[in-house]
This record gives structure tokens, C-alpha cells and sequence, in this order.
């Protein structure tokens, strides 16, 4: 299957979603209109560099210095869900 994310893509957090650390969950959250989506510490590295100045292939470089292994398609798929949804937006520059 072929990703409608493209690598050159600079993704970043829809205007009415934020994240934040939950205190009580002690996990990043991803909030939204009536959502709360708790993150695992790889989702919070992902979103953390959806800043709207990282491209997609540059989210997976950092994300390979950070980790011993990472997937260019499982970092591609996070985010097409999450566009799906709208909760983050990818325009390709």
C-alpha cells in the first residue's frame, strides 16, 4: 500500500489540538474537541516534531538517531491516521 504522506510533507498539529503532559496519566496527551488520546513516548516524539518546519523525512532521521530501529512506514502510517482524523494537518511544501 502507498503512503499518502509524502516525505517532503511538513506535518503539524491541527489548530484546535495540542499536546500537553498529563500529570495524572504521566504520559503526553493529545487533546481535543471532547478527545484525550494518550500517547506512547514514540507518538510524543513524532507529534513533538510536527512543528510545521520538519518534514516527514526528517522526523524519521531524528527518530533513527533517537532509536535503534525505526520504520519509515510506521511513522508514515501514525501520521495518516492521525490526518485522517484531522488532527494533524501535512501540506507538501
Amino acid at each position: 500500500m502507498t503512503s499518502t504522506v509524502p516525505r517532503t510533507g511538513r506535518p503539524r498539529l491541527a489548530r484546535f489540538v495540542k499536546m500537553r503532559y498529563d500529570k495524572a496519566r504521566e504520559r503526553q496527551v493529545l487533546l481535543g474537541p471532547e478527545t484525550v488520546v494518550v500517547l506512547n513516548p514514540t507518538g510524543a516524539d513524532i507529534l513533538g516534531l510536527c512543528d510545521g518546519a520538519h518534514s516527514v523525512g526528517d522526523i524519521v532521521d531524528e527518530l533513527g538517531r533517537r532509536y535503534d530501529r525505526v520504520v519509515d512506514d510506521e511513522v508514515t502510517s501514525f501520521l495518516e491516521r492521525l490526518a485522517s482524523r484531522r488532527w494533524v494537518e501535512i501540506p507538501d511544501d
